[in-house]
């Protein structure tokens, strides 16, 4: 039933949103249908290796990781950005096309060797996404692999992060920005 759903046609396109020229691809539409989201949440879960944690980039990874644990019955942790854990954190810095930010864990959240899924909503550049493998990394942590539910291909994000050795895979993909 899961296999005959079209993801991609569930997913929203809204044009010149946040600004002109992007094509701002709205997961919303996406989230409404049971069934849609109750495929894409099978999709994203399925790994063939072992896991021992889900983690979800905040925020909307959070919604996506969030079902992908429950489903797997595993914990999940929450990657946020700088000021929003109230516990001792873990970061790491990294460059934005102006500038830069950090994301952050909490330090006690990974037993060391933990084999990590990375799951997010999008993945454009990569640059979170290669920051939060980072972040685990320095928590002693071990990304397994890392799941999108959109991939926009031309930023090189997906590509990204196979040449830093980490499997990566997308539910669809959609040309341009």
């Amino acid at each position: 039933m899961s296999a005959d759903i079209d993801l991609k046609a569930l997913i929203r396109t809204i044009p010149d949103f946040p600004k002109p020229g992007i094509q701002f691809r709205d997961i919303t539409t996406l989230l409404l249908d049971p069934a849609g989201l109750a495929a894409a949440v099978s999709r994203l879960a399925a790994h063939d290796g072992p896991i021992d944690v889900v983690a979800g980039i905040e925020a909307r990874g959070f919604v996506f990781g969030a079902a992908v644990a429950h489903k797997l019955g595993l914990g999940f942790l929450l990657i946020r950005k700088d000021g929003k854990l109230p516990g001792v954190t873990v970061a790491v810095d990294y460059a934005l096309e102006y500038g830069s930010d950090r994301i952050c864990m909490h330090e006690d959240a990974l037993v060391p060797g933990a084999r990590v899924l990375l799951i997010d909503d999008l993945i454009a550049t990569g640059g979170t996404a290669i920051a939060a493998c980072r972040l685990i990394e320095k928590a002693g942590g071990k990304v397994a692999a890392a799941h999108f539910v959109i991939d926009l291909p031309e930023l090189g994000g997906a590509a990204a992060l196979q040449a830093e050795g980490i499997e990566t895979r997308s539910l669809v993909a959609f040309e341009g920005h």
